[in-house]
């Protein structure tokens, strides 16, 4: 029987290892997926280099972006983006914050990112987000729920937004699809960089845009793609075992146990405790 818990957790690290491969992710920059089998849960690694991570690294996290569970890890400060975005969009489950240099530009100029190749469709309309408009001066971090939330309704229902003179968040209903997005989001604004070097850029129709994001979002694309990038990060030598995703969702499995008998012991003393009351 198939353990989907086990799953996701191996998928979010081979999705971190692929991103930080593919040079998306550099010491900075984070990864989620929300819970397959609790929406109001998600997981993310804890605080550190994402090539790095870990399943043993991974906390779940309420949609509030706190410990379900006690927990010694630091956790990420912009751990808040990923929980909002997950409150105001129920079809996103996974979600990547990063700072590639590809889209850096982007971010710093105003400049509107559009899709120059087909791959890059599957970016969408690109959002825009200045926390200074709302927030005034901070130290450029997303910290605040307030100001995940305020980068959530910038999102919309859109794809990728664009954090001016910090970075990217990228949404996705998988994290197949997310990746898929990330990546060839970057490509298609290192694409755009170039064609403006030459002086012209020649952008898809709105139409073309459409169809062709509709047909690379779908599985037979973003799987061969997949396919592809997980083939990468094992000649780099960076894949995890899965071994390890089966005991992080059985410790996730004993843990909800636990709770639920502490919770059932609790209401059964606390009845015996009224009826010797009365």
């Amino acid at each position: 029987m198939p353990d989907v818990l086990a799953d996701a957790l191996y998928e979010l690290i081979v999705a971190t290892r692929i991103l930080a491969n593919e040079k998306v992710l550099d010491a900075f920059g984070h990864v989620s997926v929300r819970h397959p089998l609790n929406p109001q849960r998600y997981f993310i690694p804890r605080h550190r280099a994402p090539e790095l991570a870990e399943i043993s690294d991974l906390v779940e996290l309420t949609l509030d972006s706190e410990p379900v569970r006690p927990t010694d890890f630091r956790l990420y400060s912009e751990k808040v983006i990923h929980g909002e975005i997950y409150k105001a969009r129920p079809d996103v489950h996974a979600v990547c914050h990063h700072h590639a240099h590809a889209v850096l530009p982007y971010a710093i100029s105003g400049q509107e990112i559009v899709p120059v190749f087909h791959l890059g469709a599957v970016m969408g309309k690109v959002q825009f987000w200045d926390q200074r408009d709302e927030f005034g001066d901070t130290n450029m971090l997303v910290v605040k729920p307030e100001e995940g939330a305020s980068l959530a309704r910038a999102l919309g229902l859109h794809w990728t937004v664009l954090m001016r003179r910090h970075g990217a968040t990228v949404a996705g209903t998988s994290l197949r699809e997310l990746t898929f997005r990330t990546v060839f989001t970057c490509d298609n604004a290192w694409l755009q960089s170039q064609a403006m070097a030459h002086g012209h850029v020649d952008a898809l129709s709105p139409g073309e845009a459409r169809l062709t994001a509709a047909h690379q979002s779908r599985p037979p694309s973003t799987n061969r793609a997949w396919d592809y990038w997980v083939r990468q990060v094992e000649k780099a030598g960076l894949m995890p075992a899965r071994a390890a995703a089966k005991s992080a969702s059985a410790t996730a499995a004993r843990a909800k146990a636990g709770a639920k008998r502490a919770t059932a012991k609790s209401a059964r003393q606390n009845s015996v405790k009224s009826k010797r009351r009365r």
